[in-house]
């Protein structure tokens, strides 16, 4: 039989991108359709994908970028042409800096259109080149297959990010012919060499304070082990980024240092300035600037699938770059004793640690209304136990969470550092239910953020998702208040007006809950946490003490 009789025709080259996607293992696509577009939204009708609309194009990016995260399988959006792929810039921005693998469809006029003053052109390709790892238009039925293909071997390999698909509308519309490929399983690469191991363990053998700082690729789900063999065999003390929460294991909670980014004033940043040695595994510059943290004493190591992106104060000494967990595992084993502290290291650990014993002692007596972050961070660690999924948007909520709610679950917290980008939480909860519908998901915002994605409470309704989303309300963007009044002495561009979150919430037919007195914190979270379907709570927050978070805040001067 000759090859040309064995290649598949395809009535439509739609036909032939969804069954690329099926063969992707591709459970949901989320997306916006439109005629450029239409006929791959017609082909996932007889598909086994679930199509899922959503209300605007940057929140089928999140919801696909919490699939990505969550699984490790690039999660999918497809979206029409001009604004269409133009709208979703910001999702895939996001995504890409978070190492969360997201394959984006979009669709574009037809190949003779495209020198045309035609509506919703727009060159794509070269909007997305900057923002995500892949950005191709596919200009032959003959090459479906292989561009989404490798878009989804570039979003899925080495750090994950975004990868842009473009789809002109003559290409999904006319027959086609080629063959689907088969998914690909990632490369696994092998363990850093053992001379490079060698030379890591003598370092940590003749250091006096080596710190171990964690990025996002040590909490990848086949990292988790060997990272925890290492901090148990090593007893080095820890500190991570906030990409990296849940990455620590009880064991070795009395020697973490608790989360670091933005403000280098946490006692993970006094540890890691202490440091004669610091470990970075699974870290990019991105998810916490080095000029932040790095004094230029220590020497740099820097663990990783890829090798380091260099700039002035990042420059590692050495690098194991390989199987992240096959190195962990390998330098583990050269580890001949476990570190004694020294007596400066302990007392910023033990510090930290009757930080966190105050908080949990004291948080609830914060009685003032409007409601203390501590409070309600403090509230809402009793509701986030180990089998909740926690998304988290920005704003100035975002460092007390960060800071002060723990986890010990890698990927049980999603917070945005990279772009930190603001309405990221809702659309993630909705992603993350769909990977796990049987785990409650609790997504948390500022009043600023959520109106940024809350026409996807109609989506979470419609898919009767069990997310419970809290909003802190202080009707401000608060997060760059404060940094406007420490720069400038006075505000500009960041108050708005109040919104009746609770009848907002019922609106779209989920349950509105608002909380009216300090002594109904508690009650009503457990009440909306056992609400089962999509549940909003509004709580008004005092952001009074924001101010301390730029400096060396003690407990002690609030609790």
């Amino acid at each position: 039989m000759s090859k040309e009789s064995r290649t598949h025709q395809w009535a439509h080259g739609a036909d032939m991108v969804v069954k690329q996607l099926e063969a992707q293992g591709v459970k949901h696509v989320f997306g916006i359709p439109g005629a450029k577009i239409d006929k791959v939204f017609d082909s996932l009708i007889d598909s086994t994908i679930q199509t899922i609309p959503v209300r605007h194009e940057a929140n089928a990016a999140f919801m696909a970028a919490a699939v990505g995260r969550i699984t490790g399988k690039a999660g999918v959006a497809l979206v029409t042409s001009g604004p269409g792929c133009s709208n979703l810039i910001t999702g895939m921005a996001t995504a890409n800096s978070e190492g969360d693998p997201v394959v984006a469809l979009g669709g574009a006029v037809k190949r003779a259109d495209k020198a045309k003053l035609v509506h919703q052109s727009m060159d794509t390709v070269a909007m997305f080149n900057p923002v995500t790892k892949y950005a191709v238009e596919i200009t032959s039925s003959d090459a479906i297959a292989e561009v989404v293909s490798n878009a989804f071997r570039a979003a899925e390999q080495g750090r994950p990010g975004s990868a842009f698909v473009s789809l002109p509308q003559d290409i999904a519309d006319q027959p086609a012919s080629g063959n689907i490929l088969p998914a690909s399983s990632v490369p696994q690469l092998g363990a850093a060499p053992d001379a490079a191991i060698d030379e890591v363990a003598k370092l940590i053998a003749q250091a006096q304070n080596p710190v171990f700082l964690l990025g996002l690729m040590a909490s990848r789900e086949e990292n988790i082990s060997a990272l925890h063999q290492l901090l148990e065999k090593s007893h080095i003390p820890v500190t991570s980024t906030y990409q990296a929460a849940g990455a620590v294991n009880p064991q070795h909670f009395t020697r973490f240092a608790g989360r670091v980014g933005l403000f280098n004033n946490q006692a993970g940043d006094r540890l890691l300035h202490l440091a004669d040695l610091i470990i970075c595994i699974g870290y990019s510059p991105v998810e916490y600037e080095p000029s932040m943290w790095n004094t230029g004493d220590a020497k740099l190591v820097h663990i990783d699938v890829l090798p380091a992106y260099e700039e002035r104060n990042y420059v590692p000494d050495c690098e194991l770059v390989g199987d992240i967990a096959s190195t962990l595992d390998k330098l583990a084993a050269k580890i001949e004793k476990p570190l004694i502290l020294t007596p400066r290291a302990s007392e910023i650990l033990i510090e930290r640690r009757n930080q966190r014993e105050l908080l949990s002692r004291k948080g609830a007596q914060l009685s003032q209304f409007a409601i203390h972050p501590l409070r309600i961070v403090r509230a809402m660690q009793d509701i986030v136990n180990n089998d909740v999924t926690l998304t988290v948007d920005m704003g100035s909520f975002h460092i007390w969470i960060a800071r002060y709610l723990y986890s010990f679950r890698a990927r049980q917290v999603m917070i945005s550092n990279g772009q930190q980008t603001m309405g990221v939480a809702l659309p993630w909860a909705i992603g993350a239910w769909l990977v796990n519908p049987g785990r409650k998901v609790v997504s948390v915002s500022g009043d600023g953020g959520f109106l940024q994605s809350s026409m996807e409470l109609e989506t979470a309704v419609r898919l009767g998702a069990n997310v419970l989303h809290i909003i802190w309300v202080d009707n401000a963007y608060n997060m760059v208040a404060i940094q406007e009044e420490k720069k400038y002495q006075r505000l500009s561009g960041v108050n708005f007006g109040p919104v009746d979150f609770k009848a907002y919430a019922e609106a779209f037919g989920a349950k509105g809950f608002a909380v009216e007195s300090t002594a109904e914190l508690e009650p009503t979270l457990r009440a909306a946490m056992d609400t089962d379907g999509p549940a909003v709570v509004a709580i008004p927050v005092d952001y009074s003490d924001n101010p301390l978070l730029m400096g060396q805040l003690n407990l002690n001067q609030i609790l």
